[in-house]
C-alpha cells in the first residue's frame, strides 16, 4: 500500500509558521481544538509539532510570561518536548506504522523535505480494521 493512499494534503492540513507567536499558537489549537499542530518554516519544510504541553510547561517555568503579553514570544523560541518523526512520501507502510503507533499523525515529506501533508493515526487504524473484517 503507498502512503499517498493515506495523506491529507498540506493544504487541508492547520499548520503554523516558525515565526508565529505564542499566542497565535495558542488560538490556532483553541479554534481548532486541536493538542498538536505541525510547524513549518517559512520556506515550507517541517521543523516539528508543537503540542499543549510544551505550551503549558512553557508558560509554567516562564515567570514573567502571561496572557497580556505572550504575544511578543515567537513559536521558534519554545523547546519541544516530542520529536515527531516525519516519513518521505515514498516509505514504506511497515516505517509509517511505526511512527503512527506513538504519534497522533504523522507529517510526510517529499524528496526535498518539503511539508506536503500529514497521515492520521485514525486513519490506518480503521484501514487495518476493515481489512480485519473482510479477511473474518
Amino acid at each position: 500500500m503507498n502512503i499517498a493512499f493515506f495523506l491529507i494534503p498540506k493544504l487541508e492540513v492547520i499548520s503554523l509558521k516558525e515565526s508565529s507567536t505564542l499566542r497565535q499558537t495558542l488560538e490556532r489549537m483553541e479554534h481548532h481544538r486541536y493538542t498538536a499542530i505541525p510547524i513549518l518554516s517559512d520556506d515550507g519544510k517541517y521543523v516539528g509539532t508543537v503540542t499543549e504541553g510544551d505550551l503549558l510547561w512553557y508558560i509554567k517555568n516562564k515567570h514573567e510570561l502571561n496572557f497580556d503579553n505572550i504575544h511578543h514570544y515567537p513559536l521558534s523560541d519554545l523547546p519541544l518536548r516530542l520529536d515527531m518523526k516525519p516519513v518521505r512520501i515514498n516509505a514504506t507502510m511497515e516505517n509509517l506504522i511505526r511512527l503512527v503507533t506513538s504519534q497522533n499523525f504523522v507529517p510526510v515529506i517529499d524528496d526535498s523535505d518539503a511539508f506536503i501533508g500529514i497521515v492520521r493515526r485514525s486513519d490506518i487504524i480503521e484501514y487495518c480494521a476493515s481489512m480485519f473484517t473482510v479477511n473474518n
